[in-house]
């Protein structure tokens, strides 16, 4: 897996020391790329911090435990990427295998060690996990 552009910015290392261990039932393992993790073998979700931050869309907006993230869904994989954060981190994985609100929920406190500057202007879904 290739690193995010921004994978250097000392914000993505300050979000990379809090991921969980475990995400929907799947064990985190190493990775040699800077500012990346997967759970599962083989994977099943794969997250890059360092990736380009996205401007105004008309895709849709979730919000999950104070996160906002952008969803893009894929024939085979959703991408769902942190919107307001810089650098904005992405997660990658397959719906019909790992429940979305499961990874969000669980990825959302790493994720907002990276301070929100903006917010969703509209919300398809705003949720508060356990």
């Amino acid at each position: 897996m290739e690193p995010a552009g921004d994978a250097s910015n000392p914000r993505c290392a300050d979000m990379m020391v809090t991921m969980p261990d475990e995400v929907a039932g799947y064990k985190l393992r190493d990775t040699t790329s800077q500012a990346t993790a997967v759970w599962g073998d083989p994977s099943k979700i794969i997250l890059r911090c360092g990736v380009n931050v996205p401007g105004p869309t008309t895709d849709p907006c979730v919000s999950v435990n104070g996160v906002d993230w952008v969803a893009k869904e894929g024939e085979a994989a959703w991408t769902l990427t942190t919107y307001g954060r810089t650098p904005a981190t992405e997660v990658l994985f397959n719906p019909d295998e790992v429940p979305s609100s499961s990874v969000l929920a669980q990825l959302a406190s790493a994720a907002e060690r990276i301070p929100a500057d903006r917010q969703c202007s509209t919300l398809e879904k705003s949720e508060d996990l356990p």
